[in-house]
């Protein structure tokens, strides 16, 4: 069985690669190859958020029967998340690197303080209360962003 944990941290290193790809090619001032780059990280990211908030967060608050645990704290980083990217967007469109450099330096902290806090707390806590991971994961893949 795959678990929770070993699927969802290859969609955070999923994420975190592009977003290094986009950043990388926006301190080069190449644009043209910032926006595909960012575009994968924005769809691979989107399309991670909503595998969460769709279907792995709602089984584990009905398993566990915790509504206000966890999952809240997650929902409200996602949101933080989402209007990170839009700004970062802006700045990306405008072609302000030192816009966009700046907004992503706040982005990684945040992703990265982020993804630990499921990679060792969320993803174990889901792998144990939820029976059913394999369907959860296939559930998850079926999500496009």
């Amino acid at each position: 069985m795959n678990s929770i944990l070993d699927f969802m941290t290859q969609k955070h290193r999923d994420c975190d690669d592009a977003f290094a790809a986009a950043e990388e090619a926006v301190s080069l001032s190449e644009w043209q190859t910032a926006e595909p780059h960012w575009q994968q990280f924005n769809q691979a990211l989107e399309q991670h958020l909503q595998m969460e908030e769709l279907v792995l967060f709602p089984e584990y608050e009905q398993v566990t029967g915790d509504q206000n645990g966890p999952t809240s704290m997650m929902r409200m980083e996602h949101q933080q998340m989402r209007a990170l990217v839009h700004q970062m967007a802006s700045a990306l469109a405008a072609q302000e690197d030192e816009e966009f450099l700046g907004l992503s330096e706040t982005m990684m902290v945040l992703m990265q303080q982020h993804n630990m806090k499921e990679e060792q707390m969320l993803y174990p806590m889901a792998d144990q209360a939820i029976e059913s991971g394999n369907t959860i994961i296939d559930s998850m893949q079926q999500i496009q962003a």
